[in-house]
C-alpha cells in the first residue's frame, strides 16, 4: 500500500507553497487544493483495496485473521529503540479518509482567505500531514511526534486568522493540549520502561504483559491525556472557546479531525496496551462520557452565539464516542468508530455554515441579530438542515447508524447508561431547530419598524440586504460533505464491515 504517501504529498505541497511568491495567491490556493485532492485519492484507493482484503479474509476464514497492513518499519532513533513504523487497519482507515475529505473541503471553504495566504495554507497542510501520521503511526514515540505536529499549527492558525478573543482561544487550546500531552508522555515512558525499555512499538508492547497495578495507574494518564483533546468532560472547556475563535477551516479541522486524534489515541494507545486498566476504569469513562453528552447538549440549547451552539454540540457528540469505546462490546465500539467519522463530517459542515456562509456575510453570530436568511442565502439553509438532521440522528444519515449502535452497546453495558445518554436526543433536536428558526426562518419586524441601524436583521422584513451569494467552491465542498453523510447513512457497510472485523480482533485480545 502507498497510503503513507498521504503524509509525503501533503508535506511536499506545503514545501512547494513556501517556495511560491506571496503575491501568487490564486496559485497557492490551487497548489493546496491539488495537494489535498492527490492525498485523498491515494487514501481512497488504498481504503477500497483494504476493504476488499478484509472481505476476502472473512469469506475465506469466517473472521478477520490479521487486521493490520504493514507499510514501513525501519529504525529511526536506535538510541531509544524507536522505529519509523507505519501500519493501517480498519480503525484507522475511516479516519484517514475523513482527514482527506476535511482537508479538501476546508481548502475550498478557505478560498476567500486574503491575509497571509501563503502562511495560512502552509500551516494548514502541516497540520493535515500530522493528522495523517497519527492515524498510521504504530510506534508510540512516532505517534507522539505526529500528534504534536498536528497541534502546534493550530495555535498560529487561530491566533493569526481567528476572531472573537482569538489569542485567548488559541492559548487555551494549546495549554490544554500540552497538559494532555504531558500526561501522555509520562504514561508513554512508564509503559516503555515497564516493558524493559526495549521498544516503543505498539504492536510489540501489546504482546508484553504489564503488571496489573501498573496498568491501573498508567491507563488513566494516557486515556485522560488523549481524552482532553477529545473534549472529555470536565476537560472540555477549551473546545467551545477554540471553535469560536478559529477561522472556518480551522474550526472544521478542530472538530472534524483534531478532536478525533484524542479519541483515536484513547483507543490505540490506552485501551490496546492496558486491558486490565481499561476494565478497572471503564465505568468511570462511561459515566463521564454520559455527563459530557447531556451537559454539552443542554448548554448548546441556551447559547445565543451560533458558533457556541455548534461548539458545545461537538462536546456532546464526542461524548458518544467515548461512551461507545467504554462499552467494550462489538456493537458499541463499532458505533464509536463510525461516530468519529460521522461527527467529523457533520461538525465540519456545521462550522462551514456558521463561519463561512453566515458569519463572513453578516458579520454577526448572535441569534437575535439574524433571521430570514433562508430567503437571502437559501443554499446555506439547505446545508444547515441536512447537517442538522444528521446531527439529530435522523434515519438515512450516518449519525443515526453510529449513535443507535452506541446506545444499544451502552444498554448492554447497563440500561441506565443508555437512558441517561438518550436524554441528549430531545435536547439536540431542540437546539438544532431553535438555531434553524432564529437564523434562517422569517422573523417578525419589530413594532417600531426597527430594521435600521444596529437592530437590523439581515433577512427580516422589507427588502433583503445584498449579501454575497454562496460561491462555487462553497457549494462543491458542501455537496461533498452532504453526500458523504447520506452515502454512509444509507450504505453503512461500506465502513462498518471493516470496523466490526477489527473491533472483533481487539475484543479477542489480538493487537
Amino acid at each position: 500500500m502507498q497510503v503513507d504517501w498521504t503524509i509525503y504529498l501533503t508535506l511536499l505541497g506545503m514545501g512547494l507553497i513556501l517556495l511560491l511568491p506571496r503575491e501568487s495567491k490564486t496559485l497557492i490556493r490551487w497548489v493546496a487544493l491539488l495537494t489535498g485532492v492527490a492525498a485523498l485519492l491515494v487514501a481512497l484507493k488504498d481504503y477500497f483495496n483494504y476493504n476488499a482484503w478484509v472481505n476476502a479474509q472473512i469469506s475465506a476464514h469466517g473472521a478477520l485473521q490479521d487486521g493490520f497492513v504493514q507499510i514501513v518499519n525501519v529504525p529511526w532513533i536506535p538510541a531509544i529503540n524507536t522505529n519509523y513504523h507505519l501500519a493501517v487497519d480498519g480503525i484507522s482507515f475511516p479516519l484517514i479518509v475523513l482527514n482527506g475529505f476535511v482537508c479538501v473541503t476546508g481548502i475550498l471553504f478557505s478560498w476567500n482567505v486574503e491575509t497571509r495566504v501563503k502562511e495560512f495554507f502552509a500551516f494548514f497542510l502541516t497540520l493535515i500531514a500530522g493528522v495523517y501520521g497519527v492515524f498510521m503511526a504504530m510506534d508510540l514515540f512516532l505517534l507522539f511526534v505526529f500528534y504534536e505536529l498536528a497541534i502546534i499549527p493550530k495555535y498560529f492558525v487561530i491566533a493569526i486568522w481567528g476572531s472573537t478573543r482569538k489569542e485567548y482561544g488559541a492559548m487555551k487550546l494549546v495549554l490544554y493540549s500540552f497538559m494532555g500531552s504531558a500526561l501522555v508522555f509520562i504514561g508513554m515512558l512508564a509503559v516503555y520502561f515497564s516493558a524493559g525499555g526495549q521498544t516503543f512499538d505498539i504492536l510489540e508492547l501489546a504482546k508484553h504483559p504489564i503488571a496489573p497495578n501498573v496498568q491501573v495507574w498508567v491507563f488513566p494518564l494516557i486515556f485522560v491525556g488523549f481524552g482532553v483533546l477529545a473534549g472529555m468532560w470536565p476537560f472540555h472547556t477549551w473546545a467551545p472557546t477554540g471553535h469560536v475563535a478559529a477561522p472556518t477551516a480551522a474550526s472544521m479541522l478542530l472538530a472534524g479531525v483534531v478532536m478525533k486524534l484524542g479519541s483515536y489515541g484513547c483507543f490505540r494507545a490506552a485501551m490496546l496496551l492496558f486491558p486490565q486498566g481499561l476494565e478497572h476504569w471503564k465505568w468511570w469513562i462511561a459515566w463521564l462520557a454520559v455527563v459530557g453528552i447531556v451537559y454539552g447538549a443542554a448548554v448548546a440549547l441556551v447559547q445565543k452565539d451560533f458558533k457556541f451552539i455548534i461548539g458545545y454540540s461537538s462536546v456532546s457528540h464526542m461524548g458518544f464516542v467515548l461512551l461507545g469505546l467504554a462499552t467494550l462490546n462489538l456493537i458499541g465500539m463499532s458505533g464509536a468508530i463510525l461516530q468519529m467519522f460521522s461527527h467529523g463530517i457533520v461538525a465540519s459542515l456545521l462550522f462551514a455554515v456558521v463561519g463561512r456562509m453566515v458569519y463572513d456575510r453578516t458579520h454577526t453570530r448572535q441569534l437575535d441579530k439574524l433571521g430570514g436568511l433562508a430567503k437571502v442565502i437559501p443554499f446555506a439553509c439547505v446545508t444547515f438542515v441536512v447537517a442538522g438532521a444528521a446531527s439529530m440522528g435522523m434515519p438515512g444519515f450516518s449519525g443515526f447508524v453510529a449513535e443507535y449502535q452506541i446506545l444499544v452497546g451502552a444498554f448492554h453495558m447497563h440500561p441506565l447508561l443508555a437512558l441517561a445518554a438518550g436524554l441528549s436526543i430531545p435536547l439536540t433536536v431542540a437546539y438544532i431547530l431553535n438555531a434553524n428558526d432564529k437564523v434562517f426562518m422569517e422573523q417578525d419586524q419589530p413594532a417600531d419598524g426597527g430594521g435600521h441601524g444596529h437592530d437590523h436583521k439581515p433577512g427580516s422584513g422589507g427588502p433583503h440586504p445584498s449579501l454575497p451569494p454562496i460561491t462555487l467552491p462553497e457549494r462543491v465542498a458542501a455537496i461533498i460533505l452532504m453526500a458523504l453523510l447520506v452515502i454512509v447513512g444509507v450504505y453503512p457497510s461500506i465502513m462498518l464491515n471493516m470496523i466490526k472485523a477489527n473491533v472483533q480482533l481487539f475484543l479477542r485480545g489480538a493487537p
